[in-house]
């Protein structure tokens, strides 16, 4: 069993590392051509890529030696397969630990109104806003459009399941990375979508950036609006946005179903039925003895 979930992880690390490493290559060319949109939605490719991994193919080998593909040798050669289990699990539980002192911490601070602006939660998220602010009336309406703008989006449910890789795999530092750009990524975007609905405000949205406090951390179960996200970026991109969005859409889509594919045609096929019943030698049998349990006449 132990052999078999660390086979498994082994092997969706590998698939999304490969992938996260090409989507940190593209999201700066994409981001420039295409918008930030698409710069973000390319980070589905990675998630895609690990969860396939663990699929079988089931189209028959897709190119000369991908049934070799196995890193279940690697695994059982391990010295000691309950040990890496065990340290698996007590990394898991220290990170998964970790995430639940960040959000416990910001909820305290939103009790007491002195935290965000931000979005909390993830099956019903709210808009919290801080009882002291250095905002405008027009910027405090341009934030709260910014942060429904996250809800409407499902970016909170988007940043659980990037704090939930973050635990899974927590021994790769490219995870942890990725998941900073990718949330580098959705700021963008979010900025993005809400200067389409007020083309004329970006004086005032930048003006409200300007003004944020850096948090400390980023929020686990939700999104912050000052986060630990270079504002010089953020504040850069309000200049300009990409012209062909749509045709950006397009891309990403088409990047992660192909990334997606390929790491999921280098998992095993699976095994054909057998066309014929096996012999009839080493087929199950039954043995039936018959009693005759009649009474015998007396002589």
């Amino acid at each position: 069993m132990a052999t078999d979930v660390l086979e498994a992880l082994a092997r969706a690390n590998v698939a999304g590392s490969l992938v996260l490493l090409l989507v940190m290559t593209v999201r700066g060319p994409a981001r420039r051509i295409f918008g930030p949109q698409a710069a973000y939605l390319l980070w589905a490719a990675p998630v895609g890529a690990a969860l396939l991994s663990l699929a079988p193919w089931p189209f028959g080998a897709p190119w000369p030696g991908a049934e070799q593909i196995t890193l279940r040798p690697l695994v059982e050669r391990a010295a000691d397969v309950r040990l890496l289990a065990a340290l698996w699990l007590a990394g898991a539980a220290a990170g998964l630990a970790l995430a639940w002192r960040a959000q416990a911490a910001f909820e305290r601070e939103a009790r007491d109104g002195r935290a965000g602006p931000a979005v909390s939660g993830v099956l019903t998220p709210r808009v919290i806003m801080p009882d002291a602010d250095p905002y405008s009336d027009d910027e405090r309406r341009l934030i709260r459009a910014h942060e429904r703008e996250h809800i409407s989006r499902g970016d909170p449910k988007a940043n659980a399941l990037a704090a939930a890789l973050q635990v899974v795999f927590w021994f790769n530092p490219l995870v942890h990375l990725g998941v900073r750009l990718m949330r580098i990524d959705q700021e963008l975007a979010c900025d993005a979508a809400v200067l389409r609905r007020f083309p004329k405000a970006r004086r005032l949205y930048a003006e409200a950036l300007l003004k944020t406090e850096l948090a400390r951390a980023p929020l686990p179960f939700g999104c912050r609006w000052g986060s630990v996200h270079p504002l010089e970026m953020r504040v850069a991109a309000l200049k300009g946005q990409g012209r062909h969005e749509l045709a950006g859409l397009w891309a990403a889509i088409v990047f992660t179903l192909a990334a997606s594919t390929l790491t999921w045609s280098a998992k095993p096929a699976v095994p054909d039925p057998p066309e014929f019943a096996p012999p009839a030698d080493v087929q199950p049998s039954m043995s039936v003895l018959l009693l005759d349990a009649a009474p015998q006449a007396e002589g």
